[in-house]
């Protein structure tokens, strides 16, 4: 049974930082779609059109009748283990920090064999055992496999936190408290087992509803950060960047309109000037550090998240130029994305729907409440995903946006 997760020692400021070390992350183009499917919480295998055989590894061929005609599908994972070994000895520099390293042989339902990392509550072998893709500290897809059934204090597993980004026992800062979905961010991280939440505060002088009653609780420090002030971001950066081990932008500026039905362009600057240019800057101050304590204990810097929105794939015209600055601010985070990974720290970027806030009043439902889209935040902390779709009308446009962009923009500007 898993060992609950103590609350990690004080640091000795005099002690060196250890230097982040990766797992070994070479794939082939071909294997890059597994990854693709793990950066959304599936797992996926190739499958022929032509004999429908499974295969592991992927390969571009069938290995039974050597078409070409593959493609990925979504599989259950559920399957028998078959053996286990212990590495107690290894001579890659990332494994040899973590030894000992439990691996496994599991035969899955789907009549193929595959190498996992394993689970330390897995029974010994034989035993049915889940097999989920999840992403490493390299940002590619493994294999790894637990228990059927939920145990005691699971997501406590040493390997299995390697794995995720899960924020209990974790620092915190959220760049803005004074919204809907920034107080429901704050009571799910709280919930969910956060040590420490820093609440940002661009105006302290406004007194938002609901601010006074997160700011009571014992977790919580509201701190002053307005991402529109370079001169702000650098100071709490200098405070407490050392110290972050998530951060989630939660800053927003929201105005619906295109472009012939608004005068000037301030409204344009402004929502690019906080979407786009507030995320410029808290990556300037804060990514550097963050990625210096990428290997820093059990509670090491281990996530960064951007609440973008699914206007960011599509621009939808009544909200055009606020999807704009999403649209910036999305390809600014996988740029981001690629500096992180060198450190083992995952950006996620999230993409909701409509959100029941001041500024979707108009549109009919379904929206997407604070309080869920926060627990699919938290969800995807937890399952060390990379891209989160919350919400049915996110989930839906994220499939036509795949079947085809074009067609889309079409039905979007109708």
């Amino acid at each position: 049974m898993t060992t609950p997760l103590a609350r990690p020692k004080r640091k000795n400021p005099i002690l060196r930082t250890r230097l982040p070390t990766l797992p070994p992350g070479g794939r082939s183009r071909t294997a890059l779609a597994m990854t693709a499917a793990a950066a959304e919480g599936r797992f996926a295998l190739q499958v022929c059109k032509e004999c429908a055989a499974v295969q592991y590894p992927p390969r571009e061929a069938c290995h039974r009748c050597l078409s070409v005609k593959l493609q990925w599908r979504t599989q259950g994972g559920e399957g028998e283990l078959l053996s286990q070994t212990v590495l107690h000895h290894s001579n890659d520099l990332f494994f040899r920090e973590r030894l000992p390293w439990r691996l496994g042989m599991v035969r899955l339902d789907a009549a193929v064999t595959v190498v996992v990392h394993l689970h330390g509550d897995c029974a010994p072998p034989p035993c049915r055992v889940r097999v989920q893709a999840c992403l490493d500290k390299a940002g590619q897809a493994v294999l790894f496999a637990t228990p059927i059934d939920e145990t005691p204090h699971m997501s406590d597993d040493p390997q299995l936190r390697e794995m995720t980004c899960d924020p209990r026992l974790r620092k915190v800062l959220i760049t803005d408290g004074k919204t809907l979905v920034g107080q429901a961010m704050v009571q799910a991280l709280a919930a969910a087992g956060a040590e420490l939440i820093w609440v940002g505060q661009s105006e302290p002088w406004k007194q938002p509803p609901g601010f006074d009653a997160i700011a009571k609780l014992p977790q919580v420090s509201v701190v002053p950060l307005d991402v529109t002030d370079s001169r702000s971001v650098q100071e709490l950066a200098r405070e407490i960047g050392g110290k972050v081990d998530i951060l989630i932008n939660t800053a927003e500026y929201h105005r619906t309109s295109g472009i012939s039905g608004r005068q000037g362009v301030e409204s344009a600057k402004a929502e690019m000037e906080v979407n786009y240019v507030g995320l410029l800057r808290l990556a300037q101050e804060f990514a550097p550090v963050m990625r210096a304590r990428g290997a820093d204990g059990v509670t090491s810097a281990v996530a960064w998240v951007n609440l973008l929105s699914i206007y960011a794939l599509s621009n939808f015209p009544a909200h055009g130029t606020f999807s704009a600055s999403k649209a910036a601010a999305y390809s600014l985070s996988q740029c981001l994305r690629a500096e992180m990974r060198p450190a083992g720290v995952r950006v996620i970027n999230v993409f909701p729907g409509p959100v029941e806030d001041e500024w979707y009043q108009l549109l009919p439902p379904p929206k997407l409440s604070p309080a869920n889209l926060a627990n699919a935040v938290v969800k995807a902390l937890r399952e060390g995903v990379e891209d989160v779709y919350p919400g049915d009308v996110a989930q839906e446009w994220r499939e036509r946006w795949r079947d085809d962009p074009k067609v889309l923009e079409r039905e979007l500007g109708a």
